[in-house]
């Protein structure tokens, strides 16, 4: 009984965080989420909505998407603060210590694939960078392995770091700003453009039909929905579950309408042909304004790795969580090396596919403030068998009923679920 006890507390994954560990308040959640959410990736999205969808319709679906799907991050942000749970540790007591690997895993290898596309993303964003400033061309062989090595050396030097300190002060601090700063000069611009045009022809603009409102909505909510299996990590160090829920759903879900909304009409003022990286680029401005968004997506690599590496340390607590962070920097420099960049929209359906039911489950059983602690049940075979049902609901109404989406539907069925069955399997 000592011996299992021990091998508890030094796996800090599935220990609730110390009261001297919780240093976050309101400020540091909004601040790490507003950064979090801030990416090329994000506007690339956004340009995925039009023209599938009218203007209109892209609106909407930007902003009731990201307050959801921002809602449902900020709610797990308070679970995991109020239990001191990492998302590893939230797992665990919900499906069990054994059936628990299955989803932590699963997350190991979202979270790889994640940061291998934000060093593609840094990479080709620091060759066009250096294209358009320079003349140099980083397209080749040796231009890719320089960029990919440079960005992948920054990311192992900031995991050989303290997270608390990073996320209060080199983000919350000195990276915020800039960033905004960005956002804003970026907006003015390709809003001036926009504007040149006509907003009228903008706004009354429809969609070729490709995609349906829920459909557009899905797509925004993957976003958000993609950081469920990591808040936890983070929102563990916050003083307050109020705190953690508030300024985490004001700071992404604030980015994440932002930056789905600058790419909808970047896309819309951009010349036939150029892509969205182009287009910053010919702005006034924009190599300026696009080289402090790139270093700020840094943090976003940052956060996909730390959430692995705890995610990892949880089955193997032997290593710590700063040496399996640098582990897993290293791989992923590597798959970037050798990994093309592919189209996004599949990758973040299939994620919320397998993602929106597991946290409806954990919330289901836990947002509710319900007691949580890892349990020492192998498998809670209920829970289990909720997540499975949902992701084959989710696939089913993607396939079937593309007219009601996937997400909320999904969402809503799981959680009832769970709650529901609750006491059967506590």
């Amino acid at each position: 009984m000592a011996n299992t006890h021990s091998s508890q507390t030094l796996n800090q994954a599935l220990t609730p965080v110390a009261d001297t560990e919780r240093v976050f308040g309101w400020h540091a959640h909004a601040s790490l989420w507003f950064s979090l959410g801030v990416g090329l990736l994000v506007m690339q999205i956004g340009a995925y909505l039009v023209p599938a969808v009218g203007s209109r319709d892209a609106v909407v679906a930007i902003v009731l998407g990201s307050l959801v799907g921002s809602g449902l991050l900020a709610w797990t942000a308070k679970v995991g603060c109020d239990t001191g749970l990492t998302s590893a540790g939230l797992m665990h007591a919900t499906y069990g210590s054994l059936f628990a690997r299955l989803p932590v895993l699963l997350n190991i290898a979202q979270l790889i694939g994640w940061t291998t596309f934000e060093l593609v993303v840094m990479r080709d964003g620091t060759a066009a960078i250096g294209k358009q400033s320079t003349g140099l061309s980083l397209d080749g062989f040796s231009g890719t392995l320089v960029t990919t090595l440079l960005w992948g050396s920054v990311l192992v030097l900031l995991l050989s770091g303290s997270m608390t300190t990073l996320v209060r002060k080199l983000i919350g601090r000195f990276g915020l700003p800039l960033v905004v700063a960005s956002l804003v000069w970026l907006s003015w611009q390709f809003g001036t453009q926009l504007q040149a045009q006509g907003w009228e022809a903008f706004w009354s603009r429809t969609g070729d039909g490709s995609m349906g409102m829920p459909a557009a909505m899905d797509l925004v909510m993957a976003m958000p929905v993609s950081w469920l299996p990591l808040v936890a990590d983070y929102a563990r160090h916050g003083r307050t579950g109020r705190s953690a829920m508030s300024g985490t759903w004001l700071g992404y879900a604030i980015a994440n309408i932002w930056c789905y909304a600058l790419g909808v009409v970047v896309v819309s003022v951009a010349q036939p042909g150029v892509e969205l990286v182009g287009a910053l680029l010919l702005a006034q401005g924009g190599l300026i304004a696009l080289s402090l968004i790139l270093v700020d997506e840094i943090d976003n690599a940052y956060g996909d790795v730390y959430s692995g590496a705890v995610s990892a340390h949880s089955i193997k607590p032997k290593w710590s969580i700063r040496r399996w962070g640098v582990g897993l920097a290293v791989l992923c420099t590597g798959l970037a090396l050798v990994l093309p960049m592919h189209s996004l929209e599949p990758f973040l359906l299939l994620l919320s596919s397998v993602f929106v039911p597991l946290y409806g489950v954990i919330l289901g059983r836990l947002g509710l403030g319900q007691a949580a602690s890892v349990s020492a049940r192998k498998v809670d075979y209920g829970a289990a068998a909720i997540w499975i049902l949902g992701i084959a609901m989710y696939h089913a109404l993607a396939a079937w009923a593309p007219q009601w989406g996937s997400t909320l539907p999904t969402l809503v069925v799981t959680f009832v679920l769970a709650f529901l069955s609750r006491s059967k399997s506590a």
